[in-house]
C-alpha cells in the first residue's frame, strides 16, 4: 500500500476560514494524523456543532455531520453506540462545547464513550463576531462586554477532569510535530479522548495565546509534560515545578538557586489531581502542553452489553425473572422494515409502515407502557419500535 499523506484526507470543499486563522494549522494536523494511522475514509466519521471550528468535518475525505448548537457529542455518541467499529470524532469550540452544549460535553465524557473531542479554543465566539466565551480571561473586551467580561473563565482540561475523563491532553494550533502525536494517543485510547487545543482567532482575539505560541517565548511558557518525566521548561531546561505541600499547589523553582533536580516533580499522567493542577496553572507558572491525564475504565458499550444477556438458543444462560433476554448491542445495528413474516410474530404491536431496529428489546414509550400495564401485557423480547 503507498504511503498515505495529508493530501489524501483533503475533500474537495473549498476550506474557508479567515486567512491566518489557526484553524487551517489544526485542518492540517487532523489530515496529518488520520495519514499516519491510516485510517479508512470510509470507517471514519467527524460531528461538529456549530462555530468556525464546525465546518471542519467539511474539509476532511470522510463522513461527516455538521449538527445543531452544543449537540455534537450526543450525536456522536448515538453514531458509536449505533455501530462500534466506526472511528468517531468530535469537532467543537470553547463556546459551543462549554456553553450550550457544556452538559452534552460532560455526559460524553463521565460516560466514556469511546469517541476522539477535539475543543477548539480560542476564547471568543469567533462567528457570531467576538462576544466573549466561556473560556475568555477577565477583563476581555467584546461587543457583549465592553467593560471588560467579569466571569471567571472556565478551564477545558480542568472541566474534562471533573467531568471524569479517562483522557485529557492540550495542543497548540501551530505545532505541527507535537499536535498529531497527541491526536494519534487520543485515537489510541479505548475511551473518551478530550483534547484542548489553544487556536489563535485572527480577527476577534489575535494573540491571546502569543506568549505560548511565539518561538521567542515558547520555551519559557511551555511545559511539555510526558509520562514518568521531570517537570522541566526553559530554554536552558533549568526551570521546574515542584509541590508545596503546604499549600496543596504547584510553585516554579530555578534548578541551581532556589531548588535542585530532585526538588522536580515528575509527570504521572495517571493522577487527576496532579492533571487538575496542570490544567489550571496561571502566570507566571507555563502553560502544560501534551497529554496530562491517561486512565483505563471500562468502555460505556461493554458495560451495556453485560446487562443484556444472549438468549440460550445462542449459547447464554436463560434471562433471570423479570430481565430482558437479547442479543450483544453491537449485533443492533440494522434499521428496516419489518418483514412479512415479524409482522406475524408482533401482529397487534407493530403499526402499518412501523420501522424496526432487530433484535433488540423492545422499549415502549411512557403512554404505551401505561395502556399495556392497565392491559396485563408484559413484554420480554420483541423488536425496538420508532415510529414516523
Amino acid at each position: 500500500m503507498a504511503e498515505l499523506s495529508f493530501k489524501d484526507y483533503a475533500s474537495d470543499q473549498e476550506v474557508r476560514w479567515c486567512p491566518g486563522c489557526g484553524d487551517y494549522s489544526i485542518l492540517k494536523a487532523v489530515q496529518r494524523t488520520l495519514a499516519n494511522l491510516g485510517a479508512k475514509p470510509e470507517n471514519t466519521v467527524f460531528v461538529s456543532g456549530i462555530g468556525c471550528a464546525a465546518r471542519l468535518p467539511y474539509y476532511i475525505e470522510s463522513y461527516g455531520f455538521h449538527t445543531i448548537h452544543g449537540r455534537a457529542p450526543a450525536i456522536a455518541t448515538g453514531v458509536k453506540l449505533a455501530n462500534p467499529d466506526l472511528d468517531v470524532w468530535v469537532v467543537t469550540g470553547d463556546g459551543d462545547g462549554l456553553s450550550i452544549g457544556g452538559n452534552h460535553l460532560l455526559h460524553s465524557l463521565r460516560r466514556n464513550v469511546n469517541l476522539n473531542i477535539l475543543l477548539l479554543n480560542n476564547e471568543i465566539y469567533g462567528l457570531t463576531k467576538g462576544q466573549h466565551s466561556p473560556t475568555s480571561r477577565i477583563g476581555t473586551t467584546s461587543p457583549s462586554s465592553p467593560g471588560g467580561s467579569v466571569g471567571f473563565p472556565v478551564h477545558p482540561c480542568a472541566f474534562a477532569v471533573g467531568a471524569g475523563a479517562t483522557f485529557i491532553a492540550r495542543g497548540l494550533d501551530i505545532d505541527q510535530k507535537g499536535l498529531p502525536v497527541i491526536l494519534e494517543a487520543a485515537h489510541t485510547h479505548q475511551g473518551a479522548s478530550f483534547v484542548e487545543i489553544l487556536q489563535n482567532c485572527i480577527v476577534y482575539n489575535k494573540d491571546v495565546f502569543d506568549s505560548v505560541a511565539n518561538k521567542k517565548t515558547a520555551a519559557d511558557h511551555q511545559l511539555r509534560v510526558e509520562h514518568g518525566r521531570p517537570l522541566l521548561y526553559g530554554g536552558d531546561r533549568r526551570r521546574g515545578l515542584r509541590l508545596n505541600p503546604a499549600k496543596l499547589r504547584l510553585e516554579g523553582v530555578m534548578i541551581g538557586e532556589d531548588g535542585d533536580l530532585g526538588d522536580v516533580l515528575l509527570h504521572d499522567e495517571t493522577n487527576p489531581t496532579l492533571a487538575l493542577m496542570l490544567a489550571t496553572m496561571q502566570p507566571p507558572l507555563p502553560t502544560a502542553l501534551g497529554v496530562l491525564h491517561r486512565r483505563h475504565r471500562e468502555l460505556r458499550a461493554r458495560l451495556l452489553e453485560r446487562q443484556i444477556p444472549l438468549p440460550a438458543a445462542q449459547g447464554g444462560e436463560p434471562a433471570a425473572s423479570g430481565q430482558r433476554a437479547g442479543p450483544p448491542l453491537k449485533a443492533c445495528y440494522a434499521r428496516r422494515p419489518a418483514t412479512r413474516a415479524q409482522r406475524a410474530q408482533f401482529a397487534g404491536e407493530i403499526p402499518r409502515g412501523g420501522i424496526f431496529l432487530f433484535p433488540v428489546p423492545r422499549r415502549l414509550c411512557y403512554k404505551e407502557l401505561c395502556s399495556h400495564r392497565e392491559k396485563g401485557h408484559h413484554h420480554n423480547h420483541s423488536p425496538l419500535k420508532l415510529q414516523g
